[in-house]
């Protein structure tokens, strides 16, 4: 049976006892129910001494003193063996696991002669600062050079990007060095991919075109359609179709591939057969017309989750470029532009917007600045598309008599150069020549002034000249 601890005060109220209590006379506490202390000590303290034990509480021992010269050091332990016992277990006994659980490779141990050999990577230590203490030497020979990386190094690493090609796939624009998987990301940086219509650029003989998403939509609604082809008399003509979507209908990416490809492969095939590249124009919106309506059969599915919105749309710019006659043809308030060679003659604006705006200045109710100042400006009264009021293609003739370029374009480069005489300010001096850096020029000036729409342009040397003529 234990024995009742001896105990000066009651643990409950504090008051003093006398020897032998079993109870505190003063709230009747029972002395007790208290534990007797312990037999053993601490083995740790917090100024790390060690108490001795079976020592009272409290009395710990001096600091233990060095032990005398010569003598074995650990001291000899039970079997009179001296020195740091032996360890249980090797390092090497003991396989380890990487941070995924996979064991990890076999080392080879370098030879004894062998210096060690710097590993790769980047140094944690600093040399020494001019108002501060020098680094020991020891830092520098203990601590690596570089540390190797965990994923390969997109500058120097062409092996997986290689690899990626060979098999077909896309290979990431951030890192390149990751597969692009189906959903558009790379498989080794995650970073989303640009899509394809983001920014288009192409070239056909002396006609170029290019179309970038801009810096405030996100996606590219507009397209385009450039080609050459010969009429029967062998002489060259130049196309280009320019398509915007319209944003307040569903799809108007859709919408605008679908213009503009129907819209060129018509023309490219009926200029080569002697139609008039005026009347080819004509068949060739039509063509649009109907492609775009034909995107409107979806399924019931569709329309019941968005009824408010409108069928596909979009508007459709065009140009025909032979080698003495120059035919627009246009629905909407996509542009065309005719910009001289010869920047000392007058350039001049081709099409009449199918517009809000256009209709108040052609009422005379309003002058052209305030009726473009006015918010509905650019709400267009023709479209192409299954829900427009009346298709009505428009096409018009010019024969100029000096070389100079044709501009055929969308708002989101004319919103940036309204008038004739602005846009020939930032086209330059040699689009005719080099059409595809002329588009870049222009698609440029559209970014820096603020990019707010898609950017679409497309540039006809007049007159046409034979393929294979163009850019530098």
């Amino acid at each position: 049976m234990s024995q009742m601890p001896q105990l000066s005060a009651c643990p409950s109220c504090e008051e003093p006892l006398e020897s032998g209590d079993r109870f505190c006379g003063a709230c009747g506490y029972d002395l007790s129910a208290v534990p007797a202390r312990p037999q053993d000590n601490p083995t740790i303290t917090m100024n790390g001494s060690v108490p001795a034990q079976g020592a009272p509480a409290g009395v710990y021992p001096g600091p233990p003193s060095a032990p005398p010269a010569g003598a074995a050091w650990p001291a000899p332990g039970p079997d009179g063996a001296g020195g740091a016992p032996q360890a249980v277990h090797l390092p090497t006994d003991l396989p380890g696991t990487d941070s995924g659980g996979s064991p990890l490779p076999p080392e080879t141990p370098p030879p004894p002669s062998a210096p060690s050999a710097p590993a790769a990577g980047v140094r944690f230590d600093r040399p020494p600062q001019p108002d501060g203490p020098a680094a020991s030497p020891e830092i520098y020979q203990t601590q690596p050079d570089e540390y190797l990386l965990q994923a390969p190094d997109p500058r120097v690493s062409a092996e997986p990007a290689a690899q990626a090609a060979g098999a077909g796939g896309k290979v990431c624009v951030a890192c390149r060095a990751g597969r692009v998987d189906d959903d558009g990301y790379c498989e080794n940086c995650g970073h989303a991919q640009p899509r394809e219509r983001d920014h288009m650029e192409q070239e056909s003989g002396p006609v170029a075109a290019v179309s970038d998403r801009g810096l405030r939509h996100h996606r590219n609604e507009d397209a385009f359609a450039i080609g050459t082809t010969a009429l029967p008399d062998g002489s060259p003509a130049c196309v280009a179709i320019v398509c915007d979507g319209v944003s307040s209908a569903t799809r108007p990416d859709d919408a605008s591939a679908a213009a503009s490809k129907a819209a060129g492969e018509t023309l490219l095939a009926a200029l080569p057969r002697g139609t008039h590249p005026q009347q080819a124009m004509h068949d060739a919106i039509l063509a649009a017309s109907r492609a775009v309506n034909s995107l409107a059969g979806e399924p019931a599915t569709t329309r019941e989750q968005a009824p408010h919105q409108n069928a596909p749309a979009c508007t459709i710019v065009g140009a025909v470029v032979t080698s003495g006659l120059l035919i627009v043809g246009w629905v909407g308030d996509s542009r065309a532009y005719w910009v001289p060679v010869d920047r000392s003659a007058p350039p001049a604006r081709l099409t009449e917007d199918d517009s809000w705006a256009a209709q108040m200045v052609a009422a005379g109710l309003m002058n052209e600045a305030e009726a473009y100042a006015d918010e509905r400006a650019h709400a267009i009264t023709g479209w192409l598309g299954a829900d427009a009021y009346e298709l009505e293609p428009h096409t018009a003739a010019f024969k100029p008599d000096r070389p100079g370029v044709v501009v055929v374009c969308t708002d989101g480069l004319w919103n940036y150069a309204e008038a004739a005489d602005d846009m020939a300010r930032v086209v330059p001096l040699d689009a005719a020549a080099h059409p595809l850096h002329s588009a870049r020029v222009l698609v440029g000036h559209a970014l820096d002034g603020g990019g707010h729409d898609n950017v679409t342009v497309a540039l006809v040397p007049f007159p046409a000249v034979p393929h294979g003529a163009g850019s530098a």
